[in-house]
């Protein structure tokens, strides 16, 4: 039998210090994971550490970095290899495509794409010398269906699931996965700055925000972070071996396509 256990494995988890960065860090290590959490604020990061779990002996330890300086990546996790990647990081501001300006875009692109690149091929050599390799992209329903008012996030979301599917067919034969998860709408700090933002632009209030937003997902409510966290959890186990090259929605039913 085919077990979920990550006893004696090394996963990174890129904003891990909050939200579904947190709770995936969490999950994985209750499988017996030893975490590395990586964010910018060192406070947030300090607390995350804490509220780990290491039940299994774990040692958990953090990085202080920021993913949309690619070229001190290396430098900030030199000597470090892990088994499991989790590729995570906010997402651009919300607005029209029309208005977007080309330094959102290029931004966008180095913070998601360029640094989830970077640390892919950071960690890749050790994952084929192991013969087991997981890299979860945490990434948006918009992958499948845009999303109203995130141009500058569904254009550069959609480039991340093309790059990730690319890298799956190249990284299989050394049994490396490689997979998304797009989260629906999920109780963090960046859906409650989402529900603000288009109440100030329209004049309506937070809650009416809440409700046109929760009309739109079968399941009537809002993700926790935990939710989201178990499928990653999953796909970074040994019971996911064969599953490579996937988008997974955890959206409630929102995403109205296959």
């Amino acid at each position: 039998m085919v077990k979920n256990d990550l006893t004696g494995r090394r996963a990174i988890v890129c904003g891990g210090s909050q939200g579904i960065g947190f709770a995936v860090a969490v999950q994985l290590a209750h499988m017996g994971a030893q975490v590395t959490l990586l964010a910018r604020d060192y406070k947030k990061l300090d607390l995350a550490l804490r509220q780990l779990p290491a039940n299994h002996g774990q040692q958990h330890q953090i990085v202080v970095a920021d993913l949309s300086k690619t070229s001190s990546l290396p430098e900030a996790l030199a000597g470090m290899n892990f088994h499991v990647l989790i590729n995570n990081a906010g997402g651009p501001p919300a607005g029209p495509i029309l208005n977007a300006a080309e330094d959102e875009f290029l931004s966008a692109f180095r913070l998601h794409l360029l640094a989830h690149h970077t640390l892919m091929q950071s960690f890749t050599p050790f994952m084929k010398a192991e013969g087991f390799g997981r890299i979860i992209n945490i990434i948006s329903t918009s992958v499948k269906q845009p999303l109203k008012g995130l141009g500058v996030s569904n254009t550069i979301r959609a480039a991340v699931a093309n790059w990730s599917k690319t890298l799956a067919t190249e990284l299989a034969p050394y049994g490396i996965t490689v997979n998304n998860v797009l989260p629906g709408a999920t109780m963090t700090e960046r859906l409650s700055q989402i529900i603000s933002n288009k109440a100030l632009r329209s004049g309506h209030t937070e809650e009416a925000i809440s409700k046109e937003m929760l009309d739109e997902i079968p399941a009537g409510r809002f993700a926790q972070p935990e939710e989201v966290a178990a499928a990653v959890a999953f796909l970074a186990s040994p019971a996911a071996s064969y599953i490579t090259g996937i988008n997974v929605p955890v959206d409630g039913g929102r995403t109205m396509c296959l």
